[in-house]
């Protein structure tokens, strides 16, 4: 069972679960930039949380059905129609042969995650089917969609779903990013220290699924910006040798020479896939113990739509 790829969007990629076990082969973690989302979307089709789906990414494409399916999306704010018709994100929606699927560009937000009963059909790779771009492996032959592509999905129906009011995360162009301060917080300057928690930061034009720029007052760094290389996650802010923060995302390496002067927190890593050019954001300081007590608040509130919530934040 397929569909058709009839306009792609900005860049549509075959998302799943992250990698894990083979950081030291220096292989990052892809997986979805936003897993809330995608465990959202997965969830109203009756999927795992990490069944393979679509992210699209800023404009979203045009899909044509060659068979029946159900399809739900979640994430980023953007209009959706089915043959023109205005549709809703956080419901399940039944989708006929010959029927065609249109995602906009988002308004509030940076992805849409489209999901299909029993997820698609895509290319598995050291334990997951996610496309990492960088390496040209996983999901649609290890690369974004393009028109005229055919992905396979499994399944023509799913039992019709909502995802209730207070599960439906909303859009901002304003996001808090509970943060730790990491390894070299102390190359900076105090100035510097107080200027990383006290900014309201602007993402810059550098944003997608590697990282983005923070810009904003130059921060002081003592080392000018350069070290020996260490270990790098999801999540790091490393401060460059201009002072500007860098945020990486899930397709970041797995080492660099940057200064780590923060930890974005695990309860908040998922929002970064929702981070654009432009928004604005402020570091939250918190220490080891605030932050995972805020990581089990969260899990407690989402456990009641999301069981296996813990997999996926």
């Amino acid at each position: 069972m397929t569909f058709t790829v009839i306009k792609p969007g900005l860049q549509t990629t075959i998302q799943s679960r992250p990698r894990t076990g083979v950081r030291h082969l220096g292989v990052p973690s892809s997986g979805a930039a936003d897993p809330l989302s995608l465990a959202l979307a997965n969830r109203l089709v009756g999927n795992a949380w990490d069944a393979p789906a679509l992210e699209a990414t800023l404009l979203g494409p045009t899909l044509e059905f060659e068979k029946s399916c159900a399809v739900a999306l979640a994430g980023g704010q953007a209009e959706c129609t089915l043959n023109g018709q205005r549709i809703n994100a956080h419901e399940t929606i039944a989708v006929k042969a010959g029927d065609r699927l249109s995602i906009g560009a988002t308004a509030a937000g940076a992805r849409v995650y489209i999901a299909f009963a029993g997820g698609l059909s895509a290319d598995v790779m050291l334990g997951s089917a996610s496309t990492y771009l960088t390496g040209a492996f996983g999901g649609f032959g290890g690369r974004a969609l393009e028109a005229g592509d055919r992905p396979h999905f499994f399944q023509e129906f799913a039992e019709p779903c909502s995802t209730p009011q207070q599960f439906r995360m909303p859009m901002t162009s304003s996001w808090a990013l509970r943060c730790c301060q990491s390894f070299e917080a102390g190359m900076l300057s105090n100035a510097g220290r107080q200027a990383l928690f006290d900014t309201n930061w602007k993402v810059g034009r550098r944003a997608d699924r590697i990282g983005l720029q923070l810009e904003g007052p130059a921060l002081e760094i003592l080392s000018e910006g350069r070290m020996p290389s260490a270990g790098l996650f999801p999540g790091t802010v490393q401060c460059t040798e201009s002072g500007s923060p860098f945020v990486l995302s899930i397709d970041a390496g797995t080492v660099g020479g940057y200064p780590r002067v923060a930890q974005v927190a695990r309860c908040d890593r998922h929002l970064l896939g929702q981070l654009r050019p432009g928004d604005h954001v402020r570091l939250l300081p918190r220490n080891a113990e605030q932050a995972d007590a805020d990581l089990g608040a969260k899990l407690d509130y989402w456990r009641a739509w999301i069981g296996d919530i813990e997999r996926v934040i």
